[in-house]
């Protein structure tokens, strides 16, 4: 990767630059743009949530005391606690709650892959307006783009279930299911109860945008081919008797 790089900003430099905008008409450049969108509405949905689970607590010298657990990404919900009902912690019967679950890979997995989806975007469009007489002179330019698309596609692919697993387990960590857990609310004269969880529809749309990613990603293959020695070669040995 070094090596092609090196090559790659030499021959760019060599080359000079010509600003074309006629590729973003094209598939090719038109998709890469939907593509740098998508991967920004993505990583933004996903890695600026905030949220949290409040439970109504009623105990020794307490009455319905709102309780919370502030959660974010990358979504550790074990190292969040909810907070005290009083100062005395009614009575000395309540003892630190923890939510349950880490889910920090899936969701980084996720927000990393569209963050560099977004960077190689940029480098992309870059080489489409600006060189792309040396992307289409340079047989090694479209090979790697094909290669890169077709890796992120698949990445896409992993992640963006990844997330969708983990966001149904973030829904059940964060929700009513969390009281039968909760040993301090089966102390004697001590009641909780279920208020509310910040909604989570942020996050569900960007399982929506990684799936679109992935669609946006997988569906350019075959553009970013068509560019290729390979789609040459085929095609020459197609039309041979």
């Amino acid at each position: 990767w070094c090596g092609f790089l090196r090559s790659l900003l030499v021959s760019l430099r060599m080359a000079g630059l010509r600003v074309d905008f006629g590729l973003l008409l094209e598939p090719l450049g038109f998709i890469k743009v939907l593509e740098w969108i998508f991967s920004i509405f993505a990583f933004a949905t996903c890695g600026g949530f905030q949220g949290e689970t409040t439970l109504l607590v009623s105990c020794k010298g307490v009455v319905n005391k709102t309780v919370t657990a502030a959660f974010a990404y990358p979504f550790r919900l074990n190292t969040v606690v909810f907070s005290a009902p009083d100062p005395k912690r009614c009575g000395g019967t309540w003892t630190d709650v923890y939510l349950v679950g880490n889910f920090s890979s899936s969701a980084q997995f996720f927000v990393t892959l569209a963050v560099l989806a977004f960077l190689y975007c940029i480098a992309a469009l870059v080489v489409y307006i600006g060189y792309k007489h040396v992307y289409q002179q340079n047989s090694k330019f479209p090979l790697t783009d094909l290669a890169i698309t077709v890796v992120t596609a698949f990445l896409w692919l992993v992640s963006t279930f990844s997330w969708a697993t983990a966001l149904a387990d973030i829904k059940m960590s964060t929700g009513a299911s969390v009281i039968p857990g909760i040993e301090s609310c089966k102390a004697p004269g001590t009641t909780c109860r279920f208020a509310s969880v910040t909604s989570m529809k942020t996050l569900n749309v960007s399982v929506v945008f990684g799936l679109l990613n992935m669609v946006l990603w997988g569906g350019n293959i075959w553009f970013v081919y068509k560019d290729t020695n390979l789609h040459n070669q085929s095609k020459r040995i197609s039309q041979t008797p």
